[in-house]
């Protein structure tokens, strides 16, 4: 409620503002201030959750909004990507994968669980993402929780699917339990998410089941500091907080930490969304503003003083000329864009295969040293990390280089003063990402005891024959003891042999697992980056082609304005010119307040100490 009093204000100024647009005739102006009015209104906000494998995510949801929802175990029970909004009534839906657009099926209740990416729902197809909705307080506020597939799984790496929801996240809450220090995969997935989003919190759970969470805590602390990661470290215990709502234990609330949690996403969330939403609107009604007042200005003068009417028209005729060269120059550029889309596109394909090159090359290294089949799972756990840290970096670069290419573009608006440069988050956003469903296969197990001692007796047998064979001619019996000791040695040899033999396989096939997982990251990843840069390249062009579009629709308005103020009759004159000063008071007050709204707080001396 205190979200939708402290808009008020914004719609009000918003809604006069539409109104002077609906007036002069400027529907374009009118409906770019409508869709800010929609954002205004709408207070939704993305919270994602993450973290390893068992720190308690699922049961952290629960908890968070006081009901059984996501399904808790000691397994991987979130296998999907789960995004929980409000909605009347319990419903399930599922995001499939299709040839070029996603695909939704509505699913029972029951349906939804740790078994979800496997649902006879889905008929085959890979799904993106379970999107549920329940009748929630916390979610009736505005509040869309998303529950994403635990990092560093068995085989399988999450991080580029949890990477893919971060930039439209208005913040992120990383789950890390008491039980040990954060690890390294950890404070770097801390660091890329601190990157694409403003908003992240690091939440130490369970810390009613350890009693040394406080050295933990503290030790944390340290790590983050070293990695110069600059984030709130929050103890929490959704046990407690769900035994604290059941018995409506205000002490027991207190200790379970989520008063913090619930400080956190109002101080760093709800206030910083207030504020940057403030600006926005106050960005696009000074932006409206001055297109309007251009017109009605240059009528108004032509109105009063017919004698600068003519040199104002032939102000407007040059501004005119220009605008219509910059639009007629539209190629150059969306050249600029083109060119820019293109070799973003190269550029990033060659990083991400460069970075994977690196690790497939250190990973045939390692295998080269070591025997996979005895150290497999902690070269998978090695392998997945990595590469989620490299697909994060790669998204990371991505952003950074689209930023600068859209100031890059921007360059070529220079004629028609600053313009506001688009926010390429959003068209970062993965909304599901394929590659955190690549896995790595398995080893074949290592032959036991039994076939060992199989090998060595069968290589032996040949040795005891042909040494008791030639045992005979000299009239020893065929088992003698030079037939066993040669027994001994052949079998001995035929062991070692198979064991080398068994060896190269599981390095080969070790190998080839690498290969074939890298490549289908390279794959799923590459298909998802040429998507968001094909976003960004169409947010790119109709943000600048708007902006050159309202530049000569304004001139063009303000042009036939004074030229038909020139040729107004006298008795209608004076009416005409009360209208326009109407108008433009309306507008200089709308411009006075988005100038305060813009405009830096200021700065109170501090007070002398005493």
């Amino acid at each position: 409620m205190a979200e939708i009093v402290a808009a008020q204000p914004l719609l009000t100024m918003l809604t006069e503002t539409i109104a002077v647009a609906r007036d002069a005739e400027r529907g374009d102006l009118a409906e770019r201030l409508e869709a800010v009015a929609g954002r205004v209104r709408d207070p939704r906000r993305r919270i994602v959750v993450c973290g390893l494998g068992n720190q308690g995510k699922s049961q952290f949801v629960n908890a968070l909004v006081n009901a059984d929802i996501c399904a808790v175990g000691d397994d991987a029970t979130t296998t999907v990507t789960t995004i929980l909004a409000h909605a009347a009534q319990a419903q399930a839906t599922l995001v499939l994968a299709g040839d070029g657009e996603e695909t939704r099926v509505a699913v029972p209740w029951d349906e939804i669980g740790p078994g979800v990416a496997r649902s006879g729902y889905a008929q085959g197809r890979a799904v993106l993402r379970a999107e549920l909705g329940v009748p929630n307080q916390l979610l009736a506020d505005g509040i869309v929780i998303v529950d994403t597939p635990a990092l560093g799984a068995h085989g399988n790496s999450a991080v580029a699917g949890v990477l893919g929801v971060v930039p439209t996240a208005d913040a992120v809450l990383v789950l890390s339990d008491a039980s040990t220090e954060l690890t390294d995969p950890e404070v770097e997935f801390l660091r890329q998410v601190g990157e694409l989003c403003p908003a992240v919190a690091l939440l130490i759970g369970k810390i009613d089941l350890y009693p040394h969470w406080r050295q933990v805590f503290e030790a944390n602390q340290e790590h983050v500091r070293r990695a110069g990661i600059e984030v709130p470290m929050l103890p929490v215990s959704s046990v407690l907080r769900t035994h604290a709502l059941r018995l409506q234990d205000a002490q027991l609330g207190q200790e379970s930490g989520f008063g913090a949690v619930f400080g956190f996403l109002r101080d760093k969330v709800v206030a910083r969304d207030q504020i940057a939403v403030q600006r926005a609107v106050a960005l696009d009604i000074g932006s409206a503003a001055e297109h309007l007042a251009l017109a009605l200005g240059s009528e108004l003068v032509a109105l009063k003083d017919p004698e600068r009417a003519a040199a104002a028209v032939r102000e407007l005729q040059s501004a005119r000329t220009a605008a219509e060269q910059l639009h007629r120059r539209t190629s150059v550029w969306q050249q600029t864009l083109s060119d820019g889309i293109t070799d973003l596109v190269g550029d990033v394909d060659h990083d991400l295969r460069d970075r994977l090159r690196d690790i497939s090359r250190t990973a045939e290294e390692w295998i080269d040293e070591h025997d996979p089949g005895r150290h497999w799972e902690r070269m998978e756990e090695w392998l997945t990390g990595t590469v989620g840290t490299a697909v994060g970096d790669n998204l990371l670069w991505t952003r950074t280089r689209a930023v600068k290419l859209a100031e890059r573009v921007g360059t070529h608006f220079t004629e028609l003063g600053a313009v506001d440069l688009p926010d390429v988050r959003e068209s970062l956003d993965g909304k599901g990402s394929r590659a955190g469903s690549c896995t790595l296969s398995d080893l074949e197990p290592d032959l036991g005891l039994g076939h060992k001692l199989l090998v060595g007796v069968r290589g032996s047998y040949g040795g005891v024959v042909m040494a008791g064979l030639v045992g005979t001619l000299a009239g020893l019996s065929l088992i003698n003891p030079i037939s066993l000791g040669a027994g001994v040695i052949l079998g001995g040899k035929a062991f070692r042999d198979d064991k080398q033999a068994r060896l190269a396989k599981r390095r080969s096939d070790a190998k080839m697992a690498v290969r074939r997982y890298l490549d289908d990251v390279a794959f799923h990843t590459g298909k998802e980056t040429k998507d968001r840069l094909h976003r960004i390249h169409r947010l790119l062009r109709d943000h600048f082609t708007a902006i050159a579009e309202r530049t000569v629709r304004s001139l063009d308005e303000s042009l036939r304005a004074a030229q038909e103020a020139a040729s107004l009759e006298s008795t209608r004159r004076a009416e005409r010119t009360a209208t326009l000063e109407r108008r433009l008071h309306i507008l200089a007050e709308l411009r006075r307040r988005a100038t305060l709204i813009l405009a830096p707080a200021p700065m109170h001396p501090a007070l002398p100490a005493h």
